[in-house]
């Protein structure tokens, strides 16, 4: 069986794996607690930066100026507000640190505050916003100090405690302007990576959401085709041998035996099918129902004569090597025979033969069953009575038939052959060689259930 049809298949308990258990693992112990405790990571994140400023704010208080000290503290304080309004906190930011540069020019670190709230603008819009956001916030701070060092601001900044103008300092305002603008490029761009990996983690989030989803679907019309299958044929015999019962009676005492065995038969059959699609009954013994496919062998044998006591004028005919040992390959096959023949015997009218074929060359399958259906009625049309009358079909064995020859990348064609009915199937086995090329003869679709 190809990938894809594992993948189709698979039950939707595989596929619906915790992406977040796995996204939460990947983070690692002390990640995972403060990403999971939010208030936590703001109050780290104060006190980090209040470790960055404290020297500027241990210098602004031995020198008297204490205004500068207040600012440094309210802006540690707004850093609580991060989460909740980023971009009013970094135009605040901005300003106060702008403020604090003129009042203290050379104290350390007093852009961090910015590096924070950056970064939290950079995490919830997107990347040209925080750009933007980056260059408006950034070029206060650095004009200033390029202002400092060739400007009218010149006189502030770069002359020394003794009045003396030094190199040193127009080379120190330099590298701090740049040094600034710097780094909020980078604490932008670490934001802005970290809500593309977020984004991506959501997107995978959400297609295994979807997956799942798909997969559950997937096997809720699994098991609704295995349970059209085992109703529709097991019914279908069960009320032709029924209908047949007075018939046999009459015309052949000796074999009148033999319906009462073949409606056990058949419902136990049927029994045992509801129990290993549904997975979920016990059997007699008490035991879980098995859940693996039905083997076809000595299966495919009884369904065929289970056909041929219910009165179908059944002829059978197997050429080339045995089917695949698969038990889910042979299991198509199987299906796809019983639903053919189930579709025989709803439908048909005087039937004087009916042919199963099945022809292994190399990797290729074909299965086709033909009968001559002399005054066959269509799907569509019911005569309301007499052993085999149906209404209308729904198509669904069809469909399932086509779902299942996809599985082995085979198609399912069918329609009226002369005044018979015709479906012919090829199934690929990817076990071999390449499947040899088939031309299929045109058939005309029909709408058989």
């Amino acid at each position: 069986m190809n990938e894809a049809a594992l993948v189709r298949d698979a039950p939707a308990s595989q596929a619906d794996a915790s992406f977040a258990e796995i996204t939460a693992k990947r983070r690692g112990l002390l990640r995972r607690y403060l990403y999971q405790r939010p208030r936590v990571m703001d109050i780290v994140v104060i006190f980090g930066y209040a470790l960055l400023v404290a020297p500027t704010v241990v210098d602004t208080i031995m020198s008297g100026t204490w205004l500068a000290a207040a600012l440094l503290f309210a802006v540690a304080g707004a850093l609580f507000f991060r989460r909740s309004h980023p971009v009013a906190l970094a135009a605040f930011v901005a300003v106060m640190e702008v403020a604090v540069t003129l009042l203290h020019p050379w104290g350390s670190n007093v852009s961090a505050g910015l590096w924070f709230s950056l970064y939290a603008v950079a995490l919830v819009h997107t990347r040209r916003f925080a750009l933007v956001a980056m260059a408006a916030a950034t070029a206060p701070l650095a004009l200033l100090y390029l202002l400092a060092a060739v400007g009218p601001m010149e006189s502030s900044f770069i002359h020394d405690a003794s009045g003396n103008p030094g190199d040193f300092h127009l080379l120190t305002s330099i590298a701090t302007g740049a040094s600034i603008a710097l780094s909020n490029v980078i604490a932008t761009g670490i934001g802005i990576s970290v809500r593309q990996r977020r984004e991506h983690e959501q997107e995978i989030a959400a297609w295994a959401a979807r997956t799942a989803s798909l997969a559950s679907v997937n096997e809720r019309n699994r098991i609704a085709r295995e349970m059209h299958d085992v109703v529709a044929h097991s019914l279908t015999v069960m009320v032709s041998l029924s209908d047949g019962a007075a018939v046999v009676v009459r015309k052949s005492p000796d074999r009148a035996g033999e319906v009462p065995g073949e409606l056990s038969r058949t419902g136990r059959t049927a029994l045992a099918d509801m129990r290993r699609v549904l997975g979920v009954l016990r059997d007699d013994t008490g035991g879980i129902a098995p859940r693996q496919p039905l083997a076809s062998g000595d299966s495919l044998a009884k369904l065929l004569e289970g056909f041929r006591t219910a009165g179908l004028p059944l002829h059978y005919s197997h050429t080339g090597p045995a089917l695949p040992d698969d038990a889910a390959f042979q299991l198509t096959v199987y299906r796809i025979v019983q639903e053919s023949l189930t579709n025989v015997l709803r439908y048909g009218r005087s039937l004087g033969r009916v042919d199963v074929g099945i022809v292994r060359a190399g990797s290729t399958v074909t299965i086709e069953v033909l009968d001559d259906g002399a005054g066959v009625q269509g799907p569509g049309t019911s005569d309301g009575g007499g052993p085999g009358s149906a209404g209308p079909g729904s198509g669904q064995g069809l469909a399932g038939m086509a779902e299942r020859a996809r599985i082995y990348a085979g198609t399912v064609v069918a329609g009226r052959r002369g005044r018979g009915w015709r479906v012919y199937a090829v199934l690929s086995w990817p076990a071999d060689e390449p499947a040899e090329t088939h031309n299929h003869p045109s058939q005309l679709q029909g709408t058989r259930d």
